[in-house]
């Protein structure tokens, strides 16, 4: 008999004990995160009187890829307009809160007796939240779409970028106990470069794609291509030397600008459900009972710390960045755990052994213990609020709501000069970035296949050097024209010379700049292929006689390429009837919400549902198949499957999603007790129904019951027309869900 390999027993131990006890949590009306940990604590090698887990290197990449669908969907949900607005509010958020926990956390390990260096990599471990937590967290609370997710899911991303470059720094400091500054600089540089490259090649090429194969494809080619790309993009991220979950985030993030987004959700979540759940176990696995005992104080300690202070950090870092008292505390109280990143840096001290022993599992132990809490700070934001709230002093309201009203009209008070320097620094980061990342794709990998191809054909290498440099240069074209012309007008430059002081020291610099990169960005392709004093001085002219001659075509060119970015980049937001201005976002939210089949609205017109009236919201449009319906009449019915378009405001929208998005209290129901009775009845000469049409025979109306075949000379008719008569001899078959008593022409019906 074949041997069977040890992960088909772990899963199959995993997902049953898993399945057990989150049934019971679920029973108990307790997250389900909570029940996947305590159940990878019975499988796990520290509770000996339960089957545990043999290989538990198979199951840690099963992790992993949990943790991968886990990023993937969260960036399919938050996508970059999002990522935008928000970005100010997650990286001040997160840089409040990074900083205060630092410095907690070292002070912390000093105070418990730990080494310096163990001390400086708690700080860090504490300033690392866990994003697979809170997204799970938000998942099983139901919280997704409430308007302060998108400010936690900013502070998480905005983490999960410092915490790369802390990998680098402390890898640094590990090996040489010194702190390298420009490491750290370049590992910024180096991140800030691929996510532009990412997201502008993604945006211009993957909606495109999809747009072309819309027409072939199904559900199943659809998931094939989504998950390909987040893996594609997963490898990406690591051969850049960036964390896995980033890659995945990036390309749901891309996806998310797509109208196909929604149905990739939808079709990746029982992905999500199944890694993730695979995730938690494992990290459940990581619980030691004899740490525990040991380390009870250390480990209370630190929890309590990270309870206390980060989740006070988090709040007034939201504060900081002008959002209101309300959102501040709901989205600081998602931040009292550390996890998945605060492994790894522990990982990475105990291999380079500068941390103490016990600091891992300490580490792993704390872990739990905040995972543990996490649900329920969450559940308790709001009615903590509703405590604090009337209990402040109105002088301390009235400062935060004038902070908060200050901080949103801020960027609508800029100056032109403010605007201009803005957008030109903009224009010269973005499209510098694309020159170098098509210099060096050139470098790297055209002019090796080109030396090849062409020795292979024994063509003079000199030959290939010239195709390289020109097909460079005509790819790089449109580009280097935005970056030395695009949005440099002689006329509005002479009007901020007239109008505002001191201009000209600002805005002679800029567009110097802008010319140096573009000839910055030639000078690297140049030296790539040929002589660099010959070619550069070639080029220049080239480039000099290319603007004269074909600036308007190089306009029309570019107009054309930014035109497909736009449209793919607002694709998914154009889906929408209409858009709420810019002005009036804080007070009204607008959602898209699919119909359940077990909504209470189901199946009710406008005016029986009296959405104003009991929600105070209203449905704008209705999607039904390839029927839109625009401002949809009283009269019309929400049927399930429908998707509505919602607008109200933040608590009116979540009011009237609970019951349009209403999930049955059972997945599987039981309809035994609900049986049909079948009939056979023999039509006679001079009967009732002999000589009657089944239309007007009153057998549906009058016994409830249908006709669902005839027996006629030897054949059946099945499911006979209205207007079918009965006729002497035959045989009908009957279907009801009552039994009949023997009266009238039925005593001669039998139950089969």
């Amino acid at each position: 008999m074949e041997s069977l390999p040890a992960l088909f027993m772990d899963l199959a131990v995993i997902l049953i004990t898993a399945g057990v006890i989150t049934v019971v949590f679920k029973w108990l009306r307790q997250p389900l995160v909570l029940g996947y940990i305590l159940a990878g604590f019975f499988i796990g090698p520290y509770f000996p009187w339960f089957p545990a887990v043999k290989d538990a290197a198979n199951v840690h990449v099963w992790s992993d890829i949990g943790i991968v669908f886990l990023m993937f969907a969260l960036g399919l949900e938050f996508s970059i307009k999002k990522l935008k607005k928000v970005g100010a509010t997650g990286a001040i958020t997160a840089l409040t809160e990074l900083a205060v926990m630092f410095l907690i956390g070292n002070s912390v390990g000093h105070l418990l007796g730990f080494s310096s260096m163990s001390c400086v990599f708690l700080g860090c471990m504490l300033s690392i939240s866990s994003t697979a937590i809170i997204i799970k967290s938000f998942d099983d609370l139901k919280l997704k779409q409430q308007k302060f997710t998108s400010t936690v899911t900013a502070v998480l991303v905005v983490e999960d970028i410092v915490a790369v470059l802390l990998l680098v720094v402390l890898s640094t400091v590990s090996v040489s106990r010194t702190f390298d500054g420009a490491g750290l600089a370049w590992s910024m540089v180096k991140l800030a470069f691929f996510l532009i490259v990412w997201f502008v090649f993604g945006i211009y090429l993957i909606p495109t794609f999809l747009r072309w194969m819309r027409r072939y494809m199904t559900e199943e080619t659809l998931l094939l291509v989504a998950v390909g790309l987040c893996f594609g993009m997963v490898v990406m991220a690591a051969k850049a030397g960036f964390s896995t979950a980033l890659g995945a985030f990036v390309m749901g993030a891309i996806l998310s600008e797509t109208i196909e987004a929604d149905v990739i959700h939808r079709l990746i979540t029982p992905l999500k459900n199944l890694f993730s759940a695979v995730f938690f176990v494992s990290v459940g696995m990581l619980i030691q009972p004899a740490v525990l005992g040991q380390k009870w104080l250390a480990i209370l300690v630190i929890a309590l710390s990270i309870i206390l202070f980060k989740t006070t950090a988090a709040t007034t870092g939201v504060l900081l960045s002008g959002k209101p008292l309300r959102t501040a505390i709901q989205s600081g109280f998602c931040f009292c755990q550390i996890g998945e990143f605060s492994f790894i840096i522990a990982g990475l001290g105990t291999s380079f052994h500068v941390i103490d022993p016990d600091l891992y599992a300490i580490i792993v132990s704390v872990s739990i213990l905040t995972t543990f809490v996490t649900p329920y700070m969450i559940k308790g934001a709001l009615p903590f609020y509703n405590w604090v709230e009337p209990k402040m002093p109105q002088r301390i309201k009235r400062h935060i709501e004038q902070y908060s009203e200050h901080a949103r009209s801020a960027d609508d008070n800029h100056g032109s000069i403010q605007i201009f320097v803005r957008k030109q620094l903009s224009t010269v980061l973005l499209y510098g970035v694309i020159l170098v990342a098509i210099a060096l794709l050139s470098q790297g990998l055209l002019r090796p296949f080109l030396d090849t191809l062409f020795a292979d054909l024994k063509i003079p290498q000199i030959w290939s050097r010239i195709v390289g440099l020109v097909g460079t240069l005509a790819l790089m074209s449109p580009f280097l024209w935005a970056v030395a012309v695009k949005g440099v007008s002689k006329k509005r430059i002479k009007e901020m010379f007239d109008t505002y002081r001191f201009s000209q020291a600002v805005v002679i610099p800029i567009l110097v700049l802008r010319y140096f990169v573009a000839l910055f960005s030639v000078g690297v392709v140049v030296a790539a292929y040929v002589d660099i004093a010959v070619g550069f001085l070639f080029v220049i002219a080239l480039i000099v006689v290319a603007v004269v001659l074909f600036s308007r075509r190089a306009d029309g060119f570019y107009a054309r390429i930014e035109e497909s970015f736009n449209k793919n980049f607002n694709s998914r937001a154009d889906q929408a009837s209409f858009h709420i201005p810019d002005g009036m976002e804080n007070e009204f939210a607008m959602e898209r919400l699919r119909v359940t089949a077990a909504s209470p609205l189901a199946g009710l017109t406008l005016a029986q549902g009296d959405l104003r009236d009991r929600y105070g919201a209203n449905i704008v449009t209705i999607e039904r198949g390839e029927q839109v319906i625009d401002l949809p009449d009283k009269n019309d019915i929400l049927m399930p499957a429908d998707i509505v378009t919602v607008i109200g405001t933040e608590d009116q929208v979540a009011a009237i999603r609970a019951d349009i998005e209403k999930e049955a209290d059972m997945l599987v129901h039981d309809h035994s007790d609900h049986e049909m009775h079948m009939y056979r009845y023999h039509v006679e000469a001079g009967g009732p129904l002999c000589g009657m049409r089944i239309g007007t025979s009153s057998l549906a109306t009058k016994h409830n019951v249908m006709v669902i075949a005839i027996e006629r000379g030897g054949e059946k008719i099945v499911n006979p027309r209205r207007g079918t008569m009965f006729m002497h001899d035959d045989l009908l078959w009957f279907v009801s869900p009552e039994e009949f008593t023997v009266t009238g022409f039925e005593k001669k019906m039998v139950e089969i």
